[in-house]
């Protein structure tokens, strides 16, 4: 019911489509398409890939909402159920931030050893990574992540994910809100 209320909001506001889909890195490096339900305007990157931004005018209203409370995210059990995601573990990157991120870090395809997550460490204990060098604080907590994991663990990022749902603090348009 959820998606189908957002669906007819995202309609209302912008049209078709209302889904989105974009390549992502998996497990060793293998791509997938993540699909997500659209919070930006059609042909927001119309001039190239770019990270999003506190009050990035590309995100529609129903957009911001959709992010605040992560409902933009439910489509992604759908990779779940295909074997291309976990619920927990580093959030999947686009190749071209992989590539311009691993160019600088030799460690930032460890990340990549596990499969992503729809929520992780870095989701829930640091905002969302808007630069190369907040993509790098991102990184520790995601490297903390695999050297540690645990049921326990995975425990308490569930409780957080849900605290900030609940909080309507998973908007990138929050920047520091997540901590």
């Amino acid at each position: 019911p959820i998606l189908i209320v957002s669906s007819i909001f995202i309609f209302i506001e912008d049209g078709m489509p209302i889904f989105y889909r974009q390549t992502r890195t998996g497990l060793n490096n293998k791509l997938f398409s993540i699909i997500k339900l659209r919070t930006m305007y059609k042909n927001a990157e119309s001039q190239g890939p770019r990270w999003s931004s506190k009050n990035d005018p590309r995100i529609t209203k129903v957009g911001g909402f959709l992010r605040k409370t992560r409902i933009d995210e439910i489509p992604q059990f759908w990779c779940v159920l295909m074997n291309n995601m976990s619920v927990i573990g580093p959030r999947p990157e686009r190749p071209v931030f992989d590539d311009l991120l691993s160019s600088k870090n030799t460690y930032y395809r460890y990340r990549y050893l596990i499969k992503p997550g729809i929520t992780g460490w870095a989701q829930v204990t640091y905002h969302y990574a808007a630069s190369e060098s907040e993509s790098k604080i991102k990184l520790s907590y995601d490297l903390f992540y695999l050297r540690t994991q645990s049921l326990f663990l995975d425990l308490i990022i569930m409780l957080k994910t849900i605290k900030i749902v609940l909080n309507r603090k998973g908007a990138i348009t929050d920047i520091g809100a997540a901590k």
